[in-house]
């Protein structure tokens, strides 16, 4: 069994390839989780390759905020919203009606509010680009799915280039959100259902990489052949295969095999 472990060690090397007998992949993670964490590691029942399709939540994942908490701040009641946000990404609420709830709260906020989050609340997180960059120049399809907006998805994808994104869409009229959405909702199920979709559409023996923080994530992480848990919550660390606990999202590229002298820095 596969078990790519990512430390930094004497020799100068940050990423450790064990072997290991057969057994319980959980119990395995569990394991080296309580003797060497916090750990980067990713444990597999095949030998781990390089994924030709990679699907990513957005918030607190690929950027280090949470897009609705960040904009319910130029509304005056993020700490209201921001308690709801918590309570589904841990998977006590269910994550539609919650949704809803939250855009509710927003009726009325200046659509002007969108660019002014954009520009002053929301970044990248470390290792974004280099982690998108590097996959793509190794042929990977790359798809940004996320409960959010594309209001704040699609600049955020074409920042950190990815070819495709899936998002709610935040109904506005005369300069105004109305509280509303325009559209389904993109909730877990859709994030799984994406995933599945692009790799019917990449073949059988396609590999598929996911990332993700929250309980609506989780799903989606399970489908993937590597689902790794980025600084996650509880629930969506003990779905995944491997998890990213202690670096930034270039440790995802270690733990793939790939050389630090391969990564694509932009």
């Amino acid at each position: 069994m596969p078990v790519a472990m990512a430390e930094e060690l004497e020799s100068g090397e940050n990423t450790v390839e064990l072997q290991l007998p057969h057994g319980d992949a959980a119990v395995l993670r569990e394991v080296l989780d309580a003797c060497f964490g916090p750990v980067d590691l990713l444990v597999s029942d095949k030998p781990i390759d390089v994924p030709h399709l990679f699907i990513s939540d957005m918030d607190s994942t690929m950027i280090s905020a949470e897009c609705i908490d960040e904009l319910a701040d130029f509304a005056g009641i993020k700490d209201q919203i921001a308690d709801i946000t918590e309570r589904a990404m841990q998977g006590e609420l269910d994550f539609a009606q919650a949704l809803t709830e939250r855009v509710g709260l927003l009726a009325g906020l200046g659509e002007e509010a969108i660019q002014q989050c954009l520009d002053q609340r929301i970044a990248a997180m470390p290792g974004a680009k280099v982690l998108v960059a590097t996959l793509k120049s190794r042929g990977c399809f790359t798809v940004l799915v996320t409960g959010g907006f594309h209001q704040f998805a699609d600049p955020v994808a074409e920042q950190l280039g990815f070819e495709r994104v899936v998002a709610n869409r935040l109904a506005v009229h005369e300069g105004k959100l109305t509280g509303g959405l325009v559209g389904g909702i993109t909730d877990s199920g859709v994030k799984k259902a994406v995933l599945l979709e692009e790799m019917a559409r990449l073949g059988d023996h396609a590999i598929s990489l996911a990332t993700g923080d929250g309980a609506n994530d989780i799903p989606m992480i399970e489908a993937a052949t590597y689902g790794v848990a980025y600084h996650a919550k509880p629930k969506a660390k003990a779905a995944g295969d491997g998890w990213v606990a202690r670096g930034d999202l270039t440790s995802v590229l270690a733990l793939l095999g790939i050389p630090r002298e391969e990564w694509v820095w932009e």
